[in-house]
């Protein structure tokens, strides 16, 4: 694959995950008020639960080779934030953005 295809289906990846993120998911959060429900409505079944338990340490994963990278990807650490809200999907599509498609050195 192209570096150039890699590069925009990480954006678009991000991309449609931030939008479903926020459209499909926060207005409900926000009506209800109740972020802690909101969180545990991915584990009301065990389909659910198996699904968000595989996010979960898809994050942890995520979080440890930010970490095990160091310096090496600046700014990686937006990357775990990102993974928390509005999701691995993101973090780990910017992450590989940074790693892989750095901005030029100046």
């Amino acid at each position: 694959m192209h570096s150039r295809v890699f590069r925009l289906i990480l954006i678009l990846i991000a991309s449609a995950f931030t939008a479903f993120f926020f459209f499909y998911v926060v207005p409900p959060a926000m009506a209800s008020g109740d972020m802690v429900g909101a969180i545990m409505g991915g584990f009301v079944n065990p389909f659910a639960a198996g699904y968000s338990t595989d996010v979960i340490l898809c994050w942890v994963v995520l979080t440890a080779w930010v970490l095990y990278e160091g310096k090496s990807v600046q700014h990686g650490w937006v990357c775990i934030l990102l993974g928390i809200v509005p999701g691995v999907a993101v973090g780990l599509s910017v992450f590989l953005l940074l790693k892989f498609f750095p901005r030029a050195q100046t």
